[in-house]
């Protein structure tokens, strides 16, 4: 028999994945698992969010929600700096290993509540790759100090981000997230709490494209293929050597590097 599929209805959608999980020990997932429950539902009802049974799926080291009709996508925005507060607390006096972080995505779009294995739904597929983007599981990599890192898809950011200056948009970084092998890209917005992910991410070997955008990966790579520059400050030498009375010392021999610069007329070359 097949199933009826014409009454989707929309949804604001949310996924939440703990940083790192597999790495753990048999235990310390077992303890990261209750306390995402635990710092969850303190969040929610913080909130004042009501969120049924019936409307969240748990993955082990995630949970995605379905939130109820008319729920306030401001409100649920605010989730990213409420975990960040809870998530510091839990996490104050335990190891490195036993820390728990969290990456948060938000999206919004119809949904089937009534499949026959969970939640069905281009918007429920749009908010897992998203937290899955390889962009943002930088972000926890660059802020080591952050506790949530949150991604927001384009709909979010222009509907409810940019519209009520709930969040500070000039501090949300505009990427392009890519799943090539999930053939998956979208456009979407990542958000630090405490942290100003647009200011800090933007190398300046590395600028944005011209829509804003900074490809991460390319970014990461660079880092490690490109070596380190030398400050172009002060005096320049390129490639000398010298011998005899003229080096530094009794017949000594010494090569110094610079910059690539050549020399501009007029600089000292002492």
């Amino acid at each position: 028999m097949v199933a009826d599929a014409r009454n989707p209805t929309r949804h604001v959608v949310l996924m939440v994945d703990i940083e790192r999980y597999s790495a753990r020990s048999n235990v310390l997932q077992h303890r990261a698992q209750q306390a995402l429950t635990e710092v969850m539902q303190a969040a929610w009802d913080e909130l004042g969010i009501v969120l049924p049974e019936t409307l969240r799926q748990q993955s082990g080291d995630g949970q995605l929600a379905v939130l109820p009709p008319g729920a306030s996508e401001r409100r649920v925005l605010r989730l990213a700096s409420v975990l960040d507060r809870l998530l510091r607390e839990h996490n104050q006096g335990l190891s490195a290993e036993a820390r728990v972080r969290m990456r948060l995505g938000v999206h919004h779009g119809l949904v089937h509540l009534d499949s026959a294995n969970g939640f069905a739904g281009s918007a429920v597929v749009t908010v897992c790759r998203l937290v899955d983007s390889p962009q943002l599981k930088s972000m926890l990599r660059r802020f080591p100090r952050a506790q949530v890192a949150l991604v927001v898809s384009d709909l979010i950011y222009q509907d409810v981000v940019r519209e009520y200056q709930d969040l500070p948009q000039d501090q949300f970084l505009r990427i392009n997230a890519s799943l090539p092998d999930k053939g998956f890209e979208s456009s979407a917005w990542i958000y630090v709490p405490g942290e100003n992910a647009a200011a800090s991410t933007v190398p300046d070997a590395l600028p944005a494209d011209p829509q804003g955008e900074i490809d991460l990966n390319r970014m990461d790579r660079s880092a490690e293929l490109d070596p380190p520059q030398l400050p172009t400050v002060g005096q320049v030498f390129q490639h000398i050597t010298a011998q005899g009375p003229a080096a530094f010392g009794n017949g000594n021999t010494v090569t110094t590097y610079g910059s690539a610069d050549d020399a501009q007329p007029g600089r000292s070359s002492r």
